[in-house]
């Protein structure tokens, strides 16, 4: 029997513990023996003052983006020297999380967050733990904040982001270009959408906290616009009840979305989602090869995957979208073009580049193979 850790950060609804369920839940519907614990590095180490961070920290987002976009960038994505030391992560969490490693004794430790990579990465190069460590990344790109050199395996969200660990001198057998990791019940869709319908059906995302520029999307809906809309709330619940309220004929408002498969469901009815750039949702969004329009963005990672998926020609710009009074008059000549032809294309190729192997099976296999496990 194999012990996996997992350790994502704070404890909101984020990709970080929603990746990290989702390979959970896969490994374990493999190897129903294993014992798989998650451990939030924050509350494990400060208790009640990580609610206390959280709330500081999104009301930053919400209130300050362009200052919190600003110390992002400088902190962990512009080029420094090449070895970076945050050595207030080390005072507050360094002994914290080698306690976490030596209580529970896993074969695997599988970070889905920067700060427990950084921090296993250095007691690994000083030789104070020796378990093997995978670096998941939820987004769709490398911050200066993850561990690299010492980290056993990389699963990375885009061909690129290899060729970066390659640049770096990682090996090529330790990096995996996985996608970012979906749950088990989100099926592939292996079907392109029509180019054309009379009437299309669209997702609009707020995120799983429902904040941002939704509710002003959604006033630019008319009562006789030509697509109709299932709104993803989030945990917004009065943003939920007051569209129900309304009893707009072209909204379907729905509440926080916990299964799956109810997700997986929806997907398949949609013909496009408009959504914001998080690296859990549009990682979905590419496995279903649903059509993806970024019409908002939170600063920091979000602004960083809408550049990289915008490059890559794999998501739409959609940030114009209050130019116009009906947000139909933007969508629809793209949803009958034959840009949306291209668009697939794009998604076609990404997919050919993929392992073809699920990222828990990968993990799996590694475990299994390593002769000292």
């Amino acid at each position: 029997m194999k012990t996996v850790l997992f350790l994502p950060l704070l404890q909101i609804p984020s990709g970080h513990h929603q990746v990290a369920d989702a390979l959970k839940e896969d490994l374990l519907a493999i190897a129903p023996q294993w014992q798989c614990h998650k451990v939030e590095l924050l509350s494990s180490r400060l208790g009640q003052a990580e609610k206390l961070i959280s709330s500081v920290y999104l009301q930053w987002i919400r209130h300050f983006p362009k200052t919190y976009s600003i110390l992002y960038a400088q902190a962990v994505i512009r080029q420094k020297k090449a070895h970076l030391s945050f050595r207030y992560y080390e005072f507050l969490f360094r002994r914290h999380i080698k306690n976490v490693v030596q209580r529970i004794q896993p074969d695997l430790i599988v970070c889905t967050h920067a700060l427990p990579s950084y921090l296993l990465n250095k007691l690994k190069l000083n030789k104070e733990i020796a378990n093997p460590v995978v670096n998941v990344y939820t987004d769709y790109f490398i911050h200066h904040l993850w561990g690299i050199e010492a980290i056993d395996y990389h699963f990375v969200g885009h061909p690129y982001m290899k060729t970066q660990l390659l640049e770096k001198g990682i090996p090529e057998s330790r990096v995996f270009v996985t996608g970012i990791p979906v749950h088990p019940h989100i099926t592939i869709s292996r079907q392109k959408k029509r180019a054309f319908r009379s009437r299309y059906i669209g997702l609009i995302s707020g995120g799983s906290l429902g904040i941002g520029a939704f509710a002003a999307l959604i006033k630019r809906i008319s009562p006789d616009d030509p697509i109709d809309y299932y709104i993803l709330c989030g945990k917004n619940e009065q943003m939920y009840k007051q569209l129900n309220s309304e009893n707009h004929p072209r909204l379907i408002p729905l509440p926080y979305i916990s299964s799956r498969k109810e997700m997986d469901a929806l997907y398949d009815q949609a013909d496009f989602i408009l959504t914001k750039p998080g690296g859990a949702t549009l990682s979905e969004c590419l496995y279903k090869k649903l059509p993806i329009f970024i019409y908002d963005m939170l600063p920091g990672q979000e602004e960083m995957n809408f550049r990289i998926l915008k490059q890559f020609q794999l998501a739409f710009d959609f940030l114009n979208w209050k130019d116009v009074s009906n947000i139909a008059d933007k969508l629809l000549p793209v949803l009958r073009s034959p840009q949306i032809a291209h668009y697939f294309n794009k998604v076609e190729e990404y997919h050919r580049q993929l392992s073809p192997e699920r990222p828990a099976m990968l993990l799996y296999s590694k475990l299994n193979d390593d002769p000292s496990q």
